[in-house]
């Protein structure tokens, strides 16, 4: 893309059509714009850097983040799409660009912070990635990242249990241990969180129904389409309701009622 035009995009404005694209799962959408905004922030940047004056780069486009901020987050969305899409050493990748930021020139405190906070996220994604491959000796280092981060706590306990249940696992204290700490922090469990609070139950209903406990499973995934219902996200409606008809000769006739009672309520 020509650097004339790259220059004229509003940076916000493309993580505003990054977010959607994720949030609708298209991950070739997702990779598509995080290069566009990495094309754009880096031309800007490049800019900086030849002209030596900060304050000339800020007037040339109005943005809400500092440069370094974008930067990082093209590359982290764009690993999150190569892990997606089973592409494992271009998230790898991905995921090494995003630790290095502080390698660019003339960053102030505050962007600083930003290339610290992203070399944390590395870091846990960097166990997150590895724990999904199914490295299993991995999972202790990072249950222990997510004991000293409270806010990650919700989001790798997914992971962990998408983990298990794909690997044949069986990790019951972990997962009872982090969920009993998301419930007495409060933290990372609220609107903003849905889509991974769907997912945690999500993956902890499919955990159950392999562990061979299918009235638990019931459970979690009723609480998981309730929260799918509040998404208004109908691909995951569709998913819990298949997964529910497959346990339904196991459920009670309760949970078969309260189920009746809900689809009745969404209609």
């Amino acid at each position: 893309m020509r650097s004339s035009i790259l220059k004229s995009l509003k940076p916000d404005i493309i993580v505003e059509m990054l977010d959607m694209a994720v949030a609708f799962e298209n991950w070739n959408k997702v990779l598509e714009t995080a290069d566009v905004l990495y094309q754009c922030v880096q031309c800007i940047y490049e800019e900086r850097v030849e002209c030596q004056e900060e304050v000339r780069a800020k007037l040339h486009i109005r943005r809400e983040r500092p440069l370094v901020y974008y930067l990082g987050y093209s590359q982290m969305m764009q690993g999150m799409a190569y892990q997606k899409m089973g592409q494992i050493d271009q998230a790898r990748a991905c995921i090494r660009q995003y630790a290095a930021l502080g390698c660019m020139e003339g960053l102030d405190e505050a962007e600083l912070q930003i290339v610290q906070e992203f070399k944390r996220k590395a870091e846990i994604h960097r166990y997150a990635l590895e724990i999904a491959a199914g490295q299993v000796e991995l999972l202790e280092g990072y249950v222990n990242l997510l004991l000293e981060y409270p806010e990650e706590r919700l989001s790798g306990l997914k992971v962990i249990t998408e983990a298990a249940v794909r690997h044949g696992w069986r990790i019951d204290f972990i997962i009872q241990m982090l969920e009993e700490k998301i419930e007495r922090s409060g933290v990372g469990v609220d609107s903003s969180n849905n889509e991974n609070l769907y997912h945690c139950f999500y993956q902890r209903a499919l955990y159950e129904q392999w562990m061979g406990r299918p009235q638990e499973g019931v459970e979690f995934i009723l609480k998981a389409m309730c929260v799918a219902d509040r998404l208004g996200m109908e691909r995951h409606m569709i998913r819990c309701t298949a997964v529910l008809e497959s346990l339904r000769e196991r459920a009670t006739e309760e949970q078969i009622e309260r189920y009746r009672v809900f689809l009745e309520g969404i209609r």
